[in-house]
């Protein structure tokens, strides 16, 4: 079996890393795995598998017809199976098929904003799902949202993994606060990642702990977004006790010198930055929202999106009860390599391409 992993680009982000993840898991186990980003490389082409076939596309436009015309040559001299679209890369999978009418199809629906799409793009989505041979969904909620608005006769959960074994050694970065009171959050600076919700909790937090610090990982769009959180930081003295480091290749380089770490969203699928947290032992503290809950179960606290005062006792909680501290990020962690790693969805996928392909 012969599978191509498609995504728009390989900056960093969760359906980014999935879709290398997913590609380097199945490197070892099928005949040939592949992967294409279309659009733009990044900082997760240096985490792609060596034994894993890759291909940038340069492709300019949304209907880039040399672009499909390479890809589509591709597919058939490397004799590909089955496409696995991520995201928003559904719309060159949906036109490949419909010039390849044996390639299978399966699309990845990793987030939770979708839900709310606009009109427009659901009209779109709707007409490509009825060429996708299965959806996989994320979450519960997605799954459901699936059934009801698209048009694929098979939808599926699968959730989101980490990997464990076979890591690279991970170099510590120096960064600012002290051991024990390092907070610390995964997210692109952008809509719907709730950062404004989170530093209005921080400031709470910051209130009853002073040395207590905010490490915020993700990329920063220089924008009214970031703009924001940065006016917020210094109308409230807030300086000397967040950082902002933007993109990091390796968030574990930071993730490890944390204690909580937290996600502040109005909307996700199963977030990645959540399972990293439990890989890197960290307590969490999170909203209720995607498949986060369900996540973290009773290792972690959970609260509604938009109560500042129960986040910031949450975190509150952490820093000042060491023993529930330490009784949570280990069982944790135990949770999420358990039902989180690659080795506990391996069979999984690898089953559904067979009975994809047929």
């Amino acid at each position: 079996m012969r599978v191509m992993q498609l995504i728009d680009s390989l900056r960093l982000g969760g359906a980014e890393r999935m879709a290398v993840n997913y590609a380097n898991m199945l490197a070892p186990q099928i005949e040939r795995s592949y992967l294409c980003t279309t659009r733009a490389e990044g900082d997760l082409r240096e985490m792609l598998d060596t034994h894993v076939s890759y291909l940038f596309l340069k492709r300019k436009r949304t209907l880039d017809i040399n672009a499909l015309l390479r890809l589509s040559r591709y597919i058939k001299k490397e004799h590909i199976d089955c496409i696995h679209a991520h995201g928003s890369s559904y719309f060159i999978a949906t036109l490949l098929k419909l010039s390849n009418p044996s390639l299978k199809l399966i699309w990845h629906n990793h987030l939770g904003a979708s839900i709310l799409i606009s009109k427009k793009a659901l009209y779109s989505l709707k007409i490509c799902s009825y060429n996708f041979d299965t959806i996989i969904a994320v979450n519960d909620e997605l799954l459901i949202w699936a059934e009801q608005h698209l048009n694929s006769q098979k939808v599926i959960y699968i959730s989101n993994f980490v990997e464990f074994d076979n890591r690279q050694e991970i170099k510590r970065t120096p960064i600012g606060g002290i051991q024990g009171k390092r907070i610390v959050c995964l997210a692109n600076l952008k809509n719907p990642k709730g950062h404004t919700f989170l530093l209005e909790s921080f400031a709470l937090v910051s209130q009853e702990v002073p040395e207590v610090t905010l490490h915020l990982i993700g990329e920063d769009y220089q924008d009214a977004y970031s703009n924001s959180l940065r006016v917020f930081i210094k109308e409230n003295d807030l300086g000397e006790h967040i950082f902002i480091y933007g993109k990091v290749a390796q968030p574990e380089s930071v993730l490890l010198q944390c204690d909580i770490g937290v996600l502040a969203s109005s909307s996700e699928g199963l977030p990645m930055a959540l399972l990293e947290y439990g890989r890197a032992r960290l307590a969490v503290v999170v909203t209720d929202v995607g498949q986060c809950a369900l996540v973290v179960k009773d290792y972690g606290t959970f609260v509604k999106y938009g109560n500042k005062k129960a986040f910031a006792k949450g975190i509150i909680d952490y820093l000042n009860d060491r023993i529930k501290y330490d009784q949570d990020k280990k069982a944790f962690h135990n949770h999420v390599k358990s039902a989180y790693s690659s080795g506990s969805i391996l069979k999984q996928i690898v089953n559904l391409y067979s009975e994809v392909i047929g």
